[in-house]
């Protein structure tokens, strides 16, 4: 079973890097491919509200509707 990827960027180099571990290891520091400990985690596009590539595509938005105009069907 493939283990979730989360990518870093070392705050000393400027590097960014991924990490492959366990979800119950998310949160868990990770030091930089040149040894750097100041990192921090990045927040993934899917967890910002975008599909991944190759994922599915997102939900579209509910029509607006209800009330006698806010369907659109007064003329």
């Amino acid at each position: 079973m493939p283990m979730p990827r989360y990518e870093f960027r070392c705050r000393t180099c400027d590097d960014t890097f991924e990490v492959s571990r366990p979800m119950a290891e998310s949160s868990a520091p990770a030091d930089c491919p040149a040894g750097h400990a100041d990192t921090v985690k990045l927040l993934s596009a899917v967890a910002v509200g975008g599909a991944a590539r190759g994922g599915p595509a997102a939900a579209p938005a509910p029509a607006m509707g209800g009330g006698c105009c806010g369907g659109g069907g007064c003329g």
